[in-house]
């Protein structure tokens, strides 16, 4: 399920918190699922409760997880936030290609982006 890299320099913590978002956004974790106990990861990945809990705690508090008491973890899916940022990247990204296609050099557009909005 989760991978951990010791040689990897993210605390821990953040490598789960990772790795559990990356499974819901590619949709191998689908919203409704439960996830293992704090008891059960923390004895799959042989490392302190704590540290699951942790991870937990922060992908409830940012809506990727939601905790029924006395049931267990379930996934929430992407937040809308999150959504919302990659649409708006996306829609980013496509403008930046409408520029490139109109003869807008990639390194004008960065120096542009760096500048602020002085130019406008």
């Amino acid at each position: 399920m989760i991978h951990l890299d010791y040689r990897d320099s993210r605390p821990i913590y953040m490598q789960i918190i990772g790795g559990f978002q990356e499974q819901i956004r590619a949709g191998v974790l689908e919203r409704g699922e439960r996830l293992p106990s704090v008891r059960e990861l923390a004895f799959q990945l042989t490392i302190n409760p704590n540290t699951i809990q942790r991870a937990y705690r922060e992908l409830e508090s940012a809506g990727w997880i939601a905790s029924v008491p006395g049931k267990g973890s379930f996934v929430c899916g992407v937040p809308v936030l999150e959504r919302a940022e990659d649409i708006r990247l996306q829609e980013f990204d496509n403008m930046v290609a409408a520029l490139e296609k109109q003869g807008f050099s990639r390194q004008s557009l960065i120096e542009r982006i760096q500048g602020g909005m002085d130019h406008a």
